[in-house]
């Protein structure tokens, strides 16, 4: 008991460090196990959480700061992962960069976010200088990736095959035939779709789903109404632009099929300035499910990809790829959800 009150009074002294001996001492544990606990090996899941509960709390009270440079020189790591997205800013990017998150600090990984901006240099060049920082393994996310890097990879949404790469990937098909099918039920049959830019790796692959699930259900997409998204800026901007292009054909619609739910705000914008109300005159559905389409005015009906998990899911997989789990599948498919706001309504007559 006397050791514990030293120990605290000691590392309660002013510009004094407190080292891993110190804690334990204060709980009353071994160093080892306190070390266990504070770099949350996989070993401390069978330490009681209470336990578990006591150091962090001591360790939080002590003021107590792991020696990080120690652990990785001792260890000959860096506990450091690299993630490429094209940009941060509300949408896709963003969600998926929360699932990665949220696993990695659990599993007391730190992590480096470059942005590519869709720059060829930039996404050749990133790769290299991220592995040059120590970075223990790479998550590409919507990025083309076609590098043999000495590291373990993982792609979101990447839909080229490479030795050692895994791709966390979305049913796409699914999705194009859940989206479709509602509209059908709708009794809609002039559908406009707008697609993605020709960088994005999700462009070609959902483009196709669409046509293929179109056929099945003998819809007739008119080439009049599909345009695609120009231009680079994450902003609703390039759906309004899009669906203008759409307006100006002058080809009827009921229907719009956006890329994903930034072109399908800025869709509603340019179909509200046209004198066209949604849902009554066209229904509006979206793609992704990101967190503010439940708070339009009405809701965005949109296909929900479930964003978070599917950086959860690549975050797991580049760490069991360092331990040494080269067993996994190329390839992990996740399921979408069709989620009914209040953007679609039965076709007008």
């Amino acid at each position: 008991m006397n050791r514990r009150k030293d120990s605290a009074t000691q590392a309660g002294t002013p510009n004094r460090s407190v080292s891993l001996k110190m804690l334990a001492d204060h709980v009353g544990l071994s160093p080892a196990t306190v070390s266990l606990i504070i770099n949350r090996s996989p070993v401390a899941e069978s330490i009681p959480q209470e336990t578990k509960d006591r150091v962090f709390a001591a360790a939080k009270h002590l003021n107590y700061r792991p020696n990080f440079m120690a652990r990785s020189l001792r260890k000959q790591r860096s506990f450091i992962i690299g993630v490429m997205v094209p940009e941060v800013s509300e949408g896709y990017a963003a969600l998926v960069i929360s699932g990665i998150e949220d696993l990695l600090l659990r599993e007391g990984y730190f992590y480096f976010v470059v942005s590519h901006r869709h720059k060829p240099d930039l996404i050749e060049e990133y790769p290299q200088i991220l592995f040059e920082r120590w970075v223990e393994g790479l998550i590409a996310v919507d990025t083309p990736h076609r590098q043999k890097l000495p590291i373990p990879v993982v792609t979101v949404s990447g839909h080229h095959e490479i030795e050692g790469v895994t791709s966390i990937v979305l049913d796409q098909q699914f999705a194009a035939e859940l989206a479709l099918d509602h509209l059908v039920q709708l009794n809609h049959s002039k559908i406009a779709v707008i697609k993605g830019q020709d960088f994005s790796s999700d462009t070609e692959m959902r483009w196709n789903a669409i046509r293929k699930a179109a056929h099945k259900r003998r819809l007739a997409l008119s080439p009049k109404l599909v345009v695609p998204l120009e231009g680079d800026s994450p902003s609703p901007d390039l759906g309004f632009v899009a669906t203008r292009r759409l307006l100006a054909s002058r080809e009827p619609f009921t229907a719009l099929f956006a890329f994903n739910d930034i072109s399908a705000i800025g869709a509603i914008r340019a179909l509200r300035e046209a004198g066209l109300r949604v849902p009554e005159d066209v229904s509006v559905v979206g793609f992704d499910d990101i967190q503010s389409a439940a708070y339009q005015n009405p809701g965005l009906t949109t296909v929900r990809q479930p964003l978070r998990k599917m950086g959860e899911i690549a975050a797991d997989t580049v760490l069991r790829r360092i331990s040494g789990g080269n067993s996994l599948p190329p390839t992990i498919t996740v399921e979408p959800e069709f989620i009914i706001r209040g953007t679609t309504a039965p076709a007008r007559q």
